[in-house]
C-alpha cells in the first residue's frame, strides 16, 4: 500500500508543471471569459452581470449571420487550398527528380518569413496603381486599367484567401513530405512488380497510408484559419463595407475597437463553441469513415 501511494505521489509530482500550466494559461482565461461574456464590462470600472443580454444581442444582430456565413466560406476555401496544393507539393517533392533538395529548400521561404513582413509584401502587390499583380495583368492585356483588389468586397475576399493559403501551404507540404516518406517502400516496389500504375498506387497505398496524418493537419489547419486574425487585419482590417470581416476579426471589433468587453467575449465564447462542436463533428465523421473501410 505504502508503495503504491508513493508511486502515486510521484506520478502527481510529474504532472504537477503541466497541470498547473494548463489550469493558469488555459482553463483561468476560458473560465474568466465565460463570466466575462455575462457582464456589460466595458471602460468602466465597475459592471454588472445581465445574463444572457449579451449573447441575445449577437444572434439578434443582423449582420453576424453574414460573418458566421463568410468566416465558415473563407475557411472551407482556404483549408481546401491548402490541403489540395500541399499534397501535390508534396508529392512532386517526393519524387526522384533532379534539383529536389533545391526544390524543398524553395518551398520554406513563406513559413520561414515574418508573417508581418509577407502579409504586407501582398499588399504591395495588391495594390492597384504600383502593384505588381494588376500591372502584370494590365501589360498581358487581361485588364483595361489598374485594378485595387483591396478595395472591392469580392476581390478584397478572395485575396485575403490567396495570402493565407501562401502562408500555410508550406507547412502542410512539409509535413505531407515527412508522412509520405514514412510509408514503407516495399509496398510501392510490389504494386509496381504487379502492374500498378502511379496514379493507382497513389489511391490504392498513399493516400490510405496518409489519412491519420491528412486528418490531422487538415483539423490543425482548419482551427488555426478560422481564428486566423493578422492576415486580414493587416491587409483590409475587415473591410471594404465588412466583406473580409470573420468572426474573430468581428470579435475584435467589438472588444478593442467598441470597448464593449462583455459582448466581446460573448462572441469568443460563440467562436469556441463552433470550434468544439465542429471538431467533435468532424472526428466521429472520420472514425465512422475508417470503420466503413476497415469492413
Amino acid at each position: 500500500m505504502t508503495s503504491t501511494r508513493s508511486a502515486t505521489l510521484f506520478a502527481l509530482a510529474l504532472l504537477a508543471p503541466a497541470l498547473i500550466y494548463i489550469l493558469t494559461i488555459v482553463a483561468y482565461p476560458l473560465v474568466d471569459t465565460i463570466i466575462l461574456s455575462f457582464t456589460n464590462a466595458s471602460l468602466r470600472a465597475d459592471y454588472d452581470f445581465v445574463g444572457w443580454a449579451n449573447y441575445q444581442r449577437i444572434f439578434t444582430a443582423g449582420n453576424f449571420t453574414e460573418v458566421i456565413i463568410r468566416t465558415f466560406v473563407w475557411t472551407f476555401f482556404s483549408v481546401s487550398l491548402k490541403m489540395i496544393i500541399g499534397m501535390c507539393g508534396a508529392v512532386l517533392l517526393n519524387a526522384a527528380v533532379p534539383g529536389q533538395v533545391l526544390f524543398r529548400i524553395l518551398t520554406m521561404p513563406p513559413w520561414i518569413v515574418p508573417m508581418a513582413i509577407g502579409i504586407f509584401m501582398w499588399g504591395w502587390m495588391y495594390n492597384g496603381q504600383f502593384g505588381m499583380i494588376s500591372g502584370l495583368l494590365e501589360n498581358v492585356g487581361l485588364t483595361k486599367g489598374p485594378i485595387a483588389f483591396l478595395a472591392y468586397g469580392n476581390t478584397a475576399f478572395w485575396a485575403t484567401i490567396v495570402t493565407d493559403v501562401w502562408i500555410g501551404v508550406p507547412m502542410v507540404t512539409i509535413y505531407f513530405l515527412a508522412a509520405m516518406q514514412s510509408i514503407p517502400k516495399d509496398l510501392y516496389e510490389a504494386a509496381w512488380t504487379d502492374g500498378a500504375g502511379r496514379l493507382y498506387r497513389f489511391r490504392r497505398i498513399t493516400v490510405p497510408l496518409m489519412i491519420p496524418a491528412i486528418v490531422t493537419m487538415s483539423l490543425l489547419s482548419l482551427i488555426a484559419t478560422f481564428n486566423s486574425f493578422d492576415i486580414i487585419w493587416i491587409l483590409t482590417q475587415g473591410g471594404p463595407s465588412g466583406s473580409t470581416t470573420t468572426m474573430i476579426i468581428d470579435t475584435y471589433k467589438t472588444a478593442m475597437g467598441s470597448r464593449k468587453y462583455g459582448e466581446g467575449a460573448a462572441r469568443a465564447v460563440v467562436i469556441s463553441i463552433f470550434v468544439t462542436i465542429f471538431c467533435i463533428t468532424y472526428f466521429r465523421a472520420v472514425r465512422k469513415l475508417q470503420q466503413g473501410e476497415a469492413k
